[in-house]
């Protein structure tokens, strides 16, 4: 049986609201958000990293942003393009970096202490890095079970 902090959530915001996008993680218990775009910018209002930042302490959820474990150019752009084999060896090059690997340590030390979700852009979480973000915290720092928040 899963602790509630063994559990690790994952959200993209696309084409959610704001206050839509906050009430799925309230209602999901989230009570910290890990940012894991390599850039904390969107046009999509309430989604730049202060405003984010700002809507989720007002909400009682803690925001971390980690761009140590984002999708570098290379990667968005193959993603955007559709070409999910070289997104997904983009990321896994990424992954393995020394940057990233401490990252994931600490992400996964965070991800312990309280219940966490990695956000990133996408809704699909298939085709966004925060699954593999997810999937190699979870294979190499104590196997986290991986719940993928979206709306209904």
């Amino acid at each position: 049986m899963d602790t509630p902090n063994s559990v690790l959530a994952t959200i993209g915001y696309e084409g959610l609201p704001p206050d839509r996008f906050i009430a799925l993680l309230r209602e999901a218990g989230v009570a910290r958000l890990v940012d894991v775009r390599a850039i904390a910018a969107s046009r999509r209002p309430g989604y730049a990293k202060r405003a984010l930042a700002a809507n989720l302490a007002a909400a009682g959820i803690e925001y971390l942003h980690m761009p140590a474990l984002g999708t570098p150019k290379a990667g968005r752009d193959a993603n955007r393009a559709g070409r999910m084999g070289e997104f997904r060896r983009i990321m896994a090059d990424r992954l393995a970096t020394p940057e990233a690997e401490h990252a994931l340590a600490l992400l996964a030390e965070a991800a312990r202490e309280v219940p966490s979700c990695l956000l990133c852009l996408e809704a699909n979480p298939a085709q966004c890095h925060r699954t593999m973000v997810a999937e190699a915290l979870s294979a190499n720092h104590g196997g986290f079970t991986i719940r993928h928040l979206q709306a209904p």
